[in-house]
């Protein structure tokens, strides 16, 4: 059966019927022919007779757009548009400036100013719900965007603090276990490669290991929300307590740490910097060459900033690897060692909120170098 005009046979216009719009103008017949373009094509209609008027009915009720005229007396549209976009609870709302003044410098001017779009008069309502139409599918796709990012932020919270208080409730267990573990051994009183004392140091070292895990989802945590001073440094100080820390790891192994005999001076906060170091080494330990060999240096560079580094003789890192580096959760297999993959992104996330940036150098043959840069002192 054919269509009995045109306009039957027509698609529905986008919005139809769902859209609030906020028509502010000072002269009752273009508000009245706005009224009647904008009603019969679905809209829900409110007028404004001039701009504290609009700005009093916006504060009030929310609408989906306002149509703004240029020219009005005590407060033109320049100004209203002005206010809108200072107001955070406003700014958000798309404005079409609709007026008589054409001249390309209000136009340029409006949409510097923030608004959507713009429209001469006398309107052509064809062009008017279209341009009408395109500003309430933006507007809705931002509302969700809007939405969207408040409930990720409200389960990122919720998540932070169920990871807090659950790392919290492993400590004090996973403490007990570690004592016990290391008083058994002690008291244990058998010759090594006894298969009971073999279990109890395997033990020993699986709660070590995920004691270490829990300390960094905490300083993970932590790092993300706490706000710090930075100060002066003294980088050897900080350096040496690092590396004091990781005696543990190679009691018994033929490893050289060769530092330099002088630091230039940074600013930052000495704790989570002395984390940055232990990654660092701990890393080039880990995967350097055997014996393993690890320089630590620092390079002051342009705009005051200085770049800190660890040098390993490892077997180095290609394109891929690299990419894949200071990422949460990602691990690396280099000489059948696995790590769980938090410590670079704890490095990265540190370094970020000093102000620096993190990150590795390797030609994939011969070693790596891993660096991040800190505001210098000058």
């Amino acid at each position: 059966m054919e269509p009995e005009n045109a306009e039957s046979a027509s698609p529905p216009l986008a919005g139809r019927g769902s859209g609030s719009v906020l028509v502010v103008d000072d002269d009752p017949l273009n508000r009245m022919l706005l009224a009647a373009s904008l009603e019969e094509s679905g809209y829900e209609m409110t007028g404004a007779e001039n701009g504290a008027e609009a700005l009093e009915i916006l504060r009030r009720q929310p609408f989906d757009t306002v149509l703004l005229d240029l020219i009005m007396p005590e407060m033109d549209g320049f100004e209203v548009l002005a206010r809108l976009k200072d107001d955070s609870a406003l700014r958000h709302i798309p404005v079409i400036v609709i007026s008589a003044v054409d001249e390309l410098d209000s136009v340029v001017r409006c949409i510097e100013m923030g608004a959507t779009d713009y429209l001469a008069k006398p309107f052509d309502p064809v062009l008017l719900r279209a341009r009408l139409n395109a500003s309430l599918a933006s507007k809705r796709m931002l509302d969700l965007e809007r939405a969207y990012a408040k409930e990720l932020l409200e389960r990122n919270q919720e998540l932070d603090a169920f990871a807090h208080t659950v790392a919290h409730d492993l400590k004090n267990p996973l403490g007990a276990l570690i004592g016990y573990a290391e008083m058994a051994i002690d008291d244990f009183g058998c010759t090594p490669g006894d298969e009971q004392l073999d279990s109890l140091r395997r033990i020993l070292q699986c709660g070590t290991k995920m004691k270490s895990i829990v300390d960094e989802l905490l300083l993970l945590a932590g790092v993300r929300k706490q706000e710090v001073s930075c100060t002066r440094l003294d980088m050897g100080s900080i350096t040496r307590e690092a590396c004091q820390r990781l005696r543990h790891l190679w009691d018994g192994s033929p490893v050289a740490i060769a530092e330099p005999g002088h630091w230039p001076a940074a600013l930052g906060y000495g704790p989570w910097v002395e984390e940055v170091w232990v990654n660092y080494v701990s890393n080039a330990f880990k995967y350097g060459g055997q014996p393993p060999r690890i320089e630590l240096g620092a390079d002051e560079l342009p705009a005051g900033m200085v770049r800190f580094w660890v040098k390993d003789n490892g077997p180095g890192l290609s394109p891929d690897e690299r990419a894949r580096l200071f990422v949460p959760f990602t691990r690396l297999n280099q000489a059948n060692l696995k790590g769980h993959g938090l410590g670079l992104s704890i490095v990265r996330r540190i370094v970020e909120k000093l102000g620096g940036e993190a990150g590795v150098e390797s030609d994939g043959k011969t070693g790596s170098t891993f660096y991040f840069t800190l505001p210098g002192t000058a």
